[in-house]
């Protein structure tokens, strides 16, 4: 009795996992209704993690389109607030940011970190946004409902 429970129950989750992997398909066509509300979090320093962060945000508007995106925002702290200073801009990084944000992007810069590092705005990248707290700003977009997302 207890082998036939249990290979009805075994049969019931494969039943499951089977119609959910045809109905779990996820479609960003132009038509998809919804529009996302995204957030990225950066605080690791470098260029090549900046490089990897706003790569994943590019293929990211590059599935979904802008048009299916209400709002974007990239928050930064900590030790990668330097990888945007604009003297020791990477090319790289410079080309990306400045291709994202002419799209939208919004880029949110700690200003507690701005103090501890001695930075002031004016220094980074034009077109970044001082918020009081990154962490605060995390915490902010994650009750206003924004996807999360740290690579």
């Amino acid at each position: 009795m207890r082998a036939v429970r249990l290979t009805t129950m075994l049969l019931a989750m494969l039943t499951v996992v089977a119609l959910g992997a045809t109905g779990a398909e996820a479609t960003h066509s132009k038509e998809y209704p919804k529009k996302h509300k995204i957030f990225y979090h950066l605080n690791e320093a470098g260029h090549a993690k900046a490089i990897a962060v706003l790569t994943n945000i590019q293929n990211h508007v590059d599935t979904v389109g802008w048009q299916n995106i209400e709002a974007l925002e990239l928050v930064v702290h900590g030790p990668a607030l330097k990888t945007f200073l604009a003297k020791d801009l990477d090319p790289e990084v410079r080309g990306k940011l400045e291709k994202l944000m002419a799209g939208g992007l919004k880029i949110d810069a700690c200003q507690i970190t701005l103090k501890r590092q001695k930075v002031e705005l004016r220094e980074l990248l034009e077109g970044l946004t001082a918020v009081p707290s990154g962490v605060a700003r995390v915490m902010e977009l994650q009750e206003l409902g924004y996807a999360y997302v740290k690579p």
